[in-house]
């Protein structure tokens, strides 16, 4: 048995911690000094690029293959952009105009400016089949409903990222689609047989393997035909029976954020979650956004005491240790691919608005924004037409507590533009919608999933499939209420 400090260094050599504030602290980089594999960046690490290039250099002096990771999968999941809103389209758009070398080449602009600021890992692409409209963490995440059509953008992604200099890891194996619920609160059950899960969910990430994606990340989602009574991250029916022995991946299983009530809940603590995903056949774990030395230190300490009473095999966590260092090996010797147009992502967007209806004489309508809660992956993100209007008068407002009327005495003769994030699911919306376009002309527009739901009476049904920075744009320049473009 290695000495405690041993066990201590090899501990840290599977986890990924995180930090608060734009300005790593000394014990975030004395940790990566004393072997934690590195630590994932979030919207609060992030300021400005010359802020991030300072942070991601201050923890290689400390180490030079420390991995840096961070969430940067365009559209509504942005870190980078996280002030204003991404400058690209998500896989949504993107799947909706379906051009796989587009997909390439908007991963590829990703990647590189990750890489430019010293970042080695994206925790991305969302490689899930979003087949349930009431899915709410998915959504516009998803390149799609269609199987094959998301497993031939994934791959595209994959190999854009890859080729802009940083290591891509898709996710939510073995498909988070289906659940109704947000795994970052509960633990999602999906009941189906394993033959649906082959043909539905399972084709994307096929396809990312063979595409040579470095890192797959579990989903804390429960499959009682793979997983029995945990969740994925727990099972190793799911991670090696499954994604190593039938599917060939050979690179480094990346667990979902450990703090999640998915994992918490199945597990008993974060602690606990460290180890069963190590036994499952989990390398590196992710601890989450609310951490601190002493939750890095518990849990390295935690999978110490595993290895003294049995639950874990020092074999298993060494192999674990050794796939991050390859990953890490990786990175330092991939450059960073030269820098696209600046304006790919706006020109994208626009391809993938999509319009049902007439617009027509639209005019300087009055414009309501729906307010809608943002999910914990999205974070608080501006979104919606308001940066990008030109002399049009916006209102935002809760759909629940607004009078119809009250907003057609304000339009007076102007049009409504109504704009919401999955409108089907946001409580009060298809009511308030309803009213104003029985006795109004109304033009909504949808920068969420859009489901199947069509309100009646309305004048067009306008989707952007995204409520990026480059998504709102796209949105108003096709209704004229902008003067300028991207």
């Amino acid at each position: 048995m290695r000495p405690d400090r041993g066990i201590r260094r090899l501990a840290l050599g599977t986890l990924l911690a995180a930090y608060p504030g734009p300005v790593p602290p000394q014990w975030a980089i004395d940790l990566v000094g004393d072997g934690l594999a590195g630590h994932t960046l979030f919207g609060t690490n992030v300021h400005d690029p010359e802020q991030v290039a300072a942070s991601t250099t201050a923890f290689r002096t400390a180490r030079s293959d420390v991995l840096i990771a961070t969430d940067e999968e365009g559209g509504d999941i942005t870190r980078l952009a996280h002030a204003t809103g991404s400058p690209y389209p998500g896989n949504a758009a993107l799947g909706a105009i379906d051009d796989v070398a587009l997909t390439r080449r908007v991963h590829e602009a990703v990647g590189a400016e990750l890489a430019a600021l010293g970042i080695t890992v994206n925790l991305a692409p969302v490689v899930d089949v979003n087949s349930a409209d009431a899915n709410p963490v998915i959504g516009t995440r998803s390149f799609g409903r269609d199987p094959d059509r998301v497993a031939a953008h994934a791959a595209a992604a994959v190999a854009g990222l890859q080729h802009g200099g940083v290591a891509a890891c898709a996710k939510h194996f073995p498909g988070h689609g289906a659940t109704v619920t947000d795994s970052h609160h509960e633990l999602p059950t999906v009941e189906v047989p394993l033959a649906l899960l082959r043909q539905r969910d399972l084709p994307p990430f096929a396809a990312v393997v063979d595409a040579g994606a470095r890192a797959v990340m579990t989903a804390h989602i429960r499959i009682p035909a793979l997983t029995g009574a945990g969740p994925a991250t727990f099972s190793r029916a799911a991670l090696v029976d499954l994604l190593r022995h039938e599917y060939g991946f050979a690179g480094a299983v990346v667990t979902d954020a450990l703090e999640m009530r998915g994992a918490v809940l199945a597990a008993g603590g974060v602690g606990p979650a460290a180890v069963a995903a190590l036994a499952a056949g989990a390398d590196l774990l992710c601890l989450g956004a609310r951490v601190d030395a002493g939750r890095v230190e518990q849990v390295a300490s935690e999978i110490g005491t595993a290895l003294t009473d049995g639950r874990l095999e020092l074999a298993r966590v060494e192999e674990a240790a050794g796939r991050t260092a390859e990953l890490a090996a990786w990175t330092r010797t991939t450059g960073a691919a030269s820098p696209l147009p600046p304006r790919l992502g706006y020109a994208a967007a626009r391809r993938a608005v999509r319009v049902e209806g007439t617009l027509t004489g639209l005019g300087r309508p009055l414009v309501v924004q729906l307010h809608a809660s943002s999910t914990v992956a999205e974070a608080r993100v501006p979104w919606g037409l308001g940066p990008h209007l030109s002399g049009v008068e916006q209102l935002r407002v809760v759909a629940t507590g607004t009078d119809p009327a009250t907003l057609r005495r304000i339009a007076g003769a102007r049009t409504i533009v109504l704009v919401g994030r999955r409108l089907h699911l946001l409580p009060g919306a298809a009511d308030l919608v309803t009213a104003l376009a029985a006795q109004h002309p109304v033009v909504v527009v949808e920068m969420g999933w859009p489901g199947s739901w069509r309100p009646p009476g309305i004048e067009a049904f306008v989707t952007t499939y995204g409520a990026s920075h480059a998504n709102g744009r796209a949105a108003a320049e096709l209704l004229g209420l902008t003067t300028g473009r991207a």
